[in-house]
C-alpha cells in the first residue's frame, strides 16, 4: 500500500465526488449534500429505539429534552468534525496519532473498536428482531443471517459513494415515513409533548435512560466517521472554497441531524402516548412494543410500520460502523486490510456475545443487551470529543479556520456535561460492582480501573495543550526536500515474475525500461502442477520441463537484446516461491503482471500480486 494511500481517508473513494463539475448552481451545491446522512443513520439505529422506548413508557414525555440537548450536542459535535477533515484534510483518527503519544493512542483505539462493536450489536440485535417481529424468525437465526449484509455492503461500495448515499437516504426515508403513520395512528397531547421539553429527571432510572439516550445520539465513532466522509468531495485549497465548503456542510448536517432527532422523538412521542397513557410502564422490550402497538392503537398496519422501520434502520446503520472501523484502523495504526475481513471481524464482536447472551439467558435479555450497549457508546465519548476539540482549536493547524471562542466555550461545555455525566454512571456501577462482590481482589481491579480511567481522562485533555506535535511530522516540506535532493539509484537487479501468458510482454517491457544499463534480470516463474507441489525441486514432470523451456527462451530473448538475464523455477506455493527467489538473488525491484481478477476470480485463483506485495522488502510494480 503506497504511503500516499495510507495518508488519505477511505482512499478508495477520496475525492471521488467533484462538486466543480455539477453543471447549474443549484446542482453544484447539492453536490455537498450526502456525508451527514451516513452520519445520521447512526443516531436513528435500533439501539436508539431501545432507550427511546424505555424513557416514553417509564416516563411519558419527560424526556424530549434530552432528546433535544442530545441533537444540539450532535448538531455543534458533527460540525466540527466536518470542520476538521475539510480544513486538515485528516480525520480525527490521524489528528490523534500525530498528537498523542503512542500508548495513549492504542488505548484511544481500543476504546473506539470497542464503541464500534456496541453499535454494531445494537444494529445486529435490531435486525434480528425486525425479523422475528416480521416474519417469525428466531432471534438468534436472525442474528447468524445479519453477517450476510457483508455482501450487500461491498456491492454498495463498488456502486460509488453517490449511489451509496441516496440508498441510505432512501432507507431513512421509509423509516421516517413508517413513523409519521405511526404518529398519526398515536395521537399525542400536543400540550404534554411541549412540557416534556422543559428539562427535569423524573425517578431514579431517568439518568441511566437520559444517559444512554445521549449515547445512542452523540455517537463517538460518528465523528471519526464524519471527518473522513466530508474529504469525499474535491475541494479546493483556496479559503473561499473551504469557508464554502464548511456551509453547506454545516446545512447537510442540520438537515440530516433533525431528520434523525424527528425519527428519536417520534419513537418515544409514541411510546409515551401508547404504553405510558395506558399504565404500561415497564416496556422496555421491542416486542412488548410491537405487541402492544394493534391492541392499544386499534390498527393493524402499526406492527408492520414498526418492523419494517426497525429492519431499515438496522440495515442502514451497518454501514456507518463498517466504515467507521477502517478509518480508526487506518487512522491509529497505519494498518489496512481487506474490507470483507474488517466486515467479518467487526459483525463477529457483536455476534459472538450476542450468541452466547441469547444461548445462556434466553430472549428475555436482548432489550437490556441493547440499552447496554448505548450506555457503552455514551462511555467512549469524552475520549473522542476532547481530541475533537483540541483539534479544532488549534490555530497552527486550522489557521482562520480554527474554532472562536463562544463556539470553544460550547464545544467544552457540552464535553463538561458529556463528561459528569458519564463518571457519574461509571462511578455509581463501579460501587455497586462493588458492594455486590466481597473478593478483594476484584475491588482492587476496580479501583485500579476507576485510576486509571480518571488518568487517561486528564492525558487526553492535559497533553495537546503542553505537547507539539513531532518536528518530523510537521516538516513536510523539508522532507520532500530531502527526497529530491537524494534520488534512488537505478535498479541493478531487477526480478521479474512471469506465467507465460499474455501480461509477461508488458512486465518485461517495464523491467528493461526501469533497469539500469548494466541491470541484471531475474526471470521468475512457478510450477504449480500437483508434483511440483509435492516434491517440490525434485519434480521431472512434463509441466516442469515445458516451464524450463519457456524460460529459456526468455532469457535468450535477453540475451539478443544485449542484456544479462537469468531463469530460476519456483515450486509449490505461488507467493511464498517469488517473495522467496526475491530474496535469494538481491533483487531490487519485483515487476508482476496484473490479470485484473476481481472478487470471485481472486477467491478461485489467489491473489498473488495483494500477497506477495507484503512479503518483499523491495518495491513491487504491478505491470498492466
Amino acid at each position: 500500500m503506497a504511503k500516499e494511500d495510507l495518508d488519505k481517508s477511505l482512499s478508495e473513494v477520496h475525492g471521488q465526488v467533484n462538486p466543480s463539475l455539477a453543471s447549474g448552481k443549484w446542482k453544484k451545491i447539492f453536490a455537498f449534500f450526502g456525508p451527514a446522512y451516513l452520519v445520521s443513520v447512526g443516531y436513528m439505529d435500533p439501539g436508539n429505539w431501545a432507550t427511546d422506548i424505555a424513557g416514553g413508557s417509564q416516563f411519558g414525555y419527560a424526556l424530549i429534552w434530552v432528546l433535544l440537548m442530545s441533537n444540539m450536542m450532535a448538531l455543534l459535535l458533527q460540525s466540527l468534525s466536518a470542520r476538521l477533515g475539510i480544513v486538515q484534510g485528516r480525520d480525527l483518527a490521524q489528528c490523534s496519532r500525530e498528537v498523542y503519544p503512542a500508548s495513549v493512542n492504542f488505548v484511544l483505539y481500543i476504546l473506539a473498536e470497542i464503541a464500534i462493536a456496541a453499535c454494531d450489536l445494537a444494529e445486529v440485535l435490531g435486525m434480528a428482531i425486525g425479523l422475528n417481529l416480521l416474519f417469525g424468525l428466531p432471534l438468534i437465526w436472525g442474528v447468524i443471517i445479519s453477517l450476510l449484509d457483508t455482501i450487500l455492503l461491498l456491492y454498495l461500495q463498488k456502486l460509488g459513494m453517490r449511489k451509496l448515499e441516496a440508498f441510505i437516504i432512501s432507507l431513512v426515508a421509509v423509516i421516517g415515513g413508517c413513523f409519521l403513520a405511526e404518529m398519526v395512528m398515536a395521537k399525542p397531547d400536543l400540550s404534554m409533548v411541549v412540557k416534556g421539553f422543559s428539562p427535569s429527571l423524573p425517578g431514579s432510572g431517568a439518568l441511566f435512560i437520559a444517559i444512554g439516550i445521549i449515547g445512542a445520539t452523540v455517537m463517538p465513532h460518528n465523528l471519526y466517521l464524519h471527518s473522513a466522509l466530508v474529504q469525499t468531495r474535491k475541494i479546493s485549497v483556496d479559503k473561499e472554497s473551504i469557508k464554502k465548503a464548511i456551509k453547506l456542510n454545516n446545512i447537510d448536517s442540520a438537515i440530516a441531524l433533525n431528520l434523525a432527532f424527528f425519527v428519536n422523538a417520534a419513537i418515544l412521542i409514541l411510546a409515551g402516548a401508547v404504553f405510558y397513557t395506558s399504565g404500561h410502564n415497564d416496556v422496555a422490550s421491542l416486542q412488548d412494543a410491537h405487541r402492544l402497538l394493534a391492541p392499544l392503537l386499534g390498527n393493524k398496519m402499526a406492527p408492520i410500520l414498526f418492523a419494517v422501520a426497525l429492519i431499515a434502520a438496522g440495515q442502514s446503520s451497518t454501514i456507518t460502523g463498517t466504515l467507521a472501523g477502517q478509518i480508526i484502523m487506518e487512522g491509529y495504526l497505519r494498518l489496512r486490510i481487506n474490507p470483507v475481513f474488517r466486515r467479518i471481524i467487526t459483525r463477529m464482536l457483536a455476534i459472538v456475545p450476542a450468541v452466547i447472551v441469547l444461548l445462556v439467558a434466553g430472549d428475555s435479555m436482548v432489550d437490556q443487551m441493547l440499552i447496554f450497549s448505548q450506555v457503552l457508546l455514551s462511555m467512549q465519548l469524552a475520549f473522542a470529543v476532547i481530541p475533537l476539540i483540541h483539534f479544532v482549536s488549534d490555530k497552527s493547524k486550522m489557521g482562520d479556520f480554527a474554532i472562536n471562542i463562544p463556539t470553544k466555550i460550547a464545544a467544552w461545555v457540552i464535553a463538561a456535561i458529556i463528561i459528569v455525566l458519564n463518571l457519574k454512571l461509571f462511578l455509581d456501577t463501579v460501587a455497586q460492582w462493588m458492594s455486590s462482590s466481597n473478593s478483594i481482589g476484584i475491588t482492587v481491579l476496580l479501583v485500579a480501573l476507576v485510576a486509571l480511567v480518571g488518568i487517561l481522562l486528564l492525558v487526553t485533555i492535559i497533553y495537546p495543550l503542553i505537547q507539539r506535535k513531532r518536528q518530523a511530522e510537521i516538516n513536510i516540506h523539508n522532507n520532500i526536500a530531502k527526497a529530491i535532493a537524494a534520488p534512488l539509484a537505478p535498479f541493478k537487479r531487477v526480478g521479474v515474475a512471469v506465467d507465460f501468458t499474455d501480461s509477461d510482454s508488458i512486465a518485461m517491457q517495464y523491467a528493461i525500461q526501469l533497469g539500469a544499463d548494466n541491470a541484471r534480470f531475474v526471470l521468475i516463474h512457478v510450477v504449480e502442477s500437483a508434483s511440483a507441489r509435492l516434491i517440490g525441486n525434485e519434480a521431472h514432470d512434463y509441466e516442469t520441463r515445458k516451464d524450463k523451456l519457456h524460460l529459456d527462451e526468455y532469457v535468450e530473448m535477453f540475451s539478443k537484446k544485449g542484456l544479462s538475464a537469468v531463469g530460476v523455477l519456483g515450486y509449490k506455493e505461488r507467493a511464498a516461491e517469488i517473495a522467496r527467489l526475491i530474496n535469494e538473488n538481491d533483487c531490487d525491484l519485483l515487476i508482476i503482471g496484473s490479470h485484473g481478477h476481481k472478487t470471485a476470480k481472486d477467491i478461485i485463483y489467489g491473489e498473488t500480486v495483494n500477497t506477495v506485495r507484503h512479503m518483499v522488502k523491495v518495491p513491487v510494480f504491478i505491470a498492466r
